[in-house]
């Protein structure tokens, strides 16, 4: 079932903690590299980074992190690299799976798998499958993913879907065949190692996201570091091409609590 709302046709409810949050888990490399440490070892570090987010965005109520794990341009590194991530993706497939359907966490793999190979296909199938009627938090890992091979595989398929109307296209028949129909679109974007682009992530879909970019190497990036870049989302105005002044009469004033007063996220700690 398609959850995508598009933020150019509607203004979508805003609240205190992003529904959905996209990161680029970018400095796995060079985080070894400062100690003196083969790429890999970066690699296997983020891994664990990546259990930590997870955990932590479980905790703060959000519904959908999307980690960019391996994008269409990553089959340009060198062979051995990209043989080793294939490998601890596999791996981490094969360890995590049932920690998340424990944690009522439901899996989701997207990008173009086909240049998979058949046992990582069956593994990505099994965990979704495992997963599919959990509802706590949707984990997305877009891997052999590319936000412009997302447009033009969508486009493809409303083609072939409806091809009568051709010419008369709008943005509800081509939504629902984006690769992540079933999400929102993110109001939070993170990017880690201090670069600032997208690099053909989620094109379609971030036209209205909140952007965070911190210097911290993905290994470093942690839960107080999570906090910060929702902190600043929270500080933003998110006015969807109305006025500041619009946003103040439709702005309903927000309900606090003492739960509110004392949430890890207010004081600045870990949960």
């Amino acid at each position: 079932m398609s959850l995508y709302t598009s933020t150019t046709q509607a203004v979508p409810a805003i609240g205190d903690v992003p529904r959905h949050i996209a990161i680029i888990m970018d400095g796995n490399g060079r985080w070894a590299k400062k100690r003196y440490l083969p790429r890999v070892a970066g690699h296997k570090s983020g891994v664990e980074t990546v259990r930590t987010v997870i955990k932590a965005c479980n905790e703060r109520g959000i519904e959908y992190l999307t980690l960019f794990a391996f994008s269409s341009e990553n089959w340009r590194r060198p062979p051995e690299e990209v043989s080793f991530l294939m490998g601890l993706f596999a791996r981490a497939l094969e360890d995590e799976v049932t920690k998340l359907h424990e944690n009522g966490i439901r899996l989701r793999i997207v990008g173009d798998l086909s240049r998979f190979g058949p046992k990582l296909g069956e593994m990505i199938r099994r965990g979704e499958a495992l997963t599919a009627g959990n509802h706590r938090l949707t984990l997305t890992i877009a891997a052999n993913y590319g936000g412009r091979w997302d447009i033009l595989q969508s486009i493809e398929r409303m083609l072939a879907a409806q091809p009568e109307k051709r010419g008369n296209f709008q943005e509800a028949d081509f939504a629902p065949h984006l690769a992540m129909a079933y999400a929102p679109e993110p109001d939070l974007f993170i990017r880690t190692g201090g670069e600032q682009r997208i690099s053909n992530f989620l094109l379609w879909q971030l036209a209205y996201t909140e952007f965070y970019f911190t210097d911290l190497l993905w290994p470093d990036f942690d839960a107080t570091v999570l906090d910060a870049a929702i902190a600043s989302y929270r500080s933003r105005e998110r006015r969807f091409g109305r006025t500041s002044e619009q946003l103040y009469v439709d702005r309903e004033p927000r309900v606090t609590s003492v739960a509110d007063e004392t949430s890890p996220l207010i004081q600045g700690q870990d949960a």
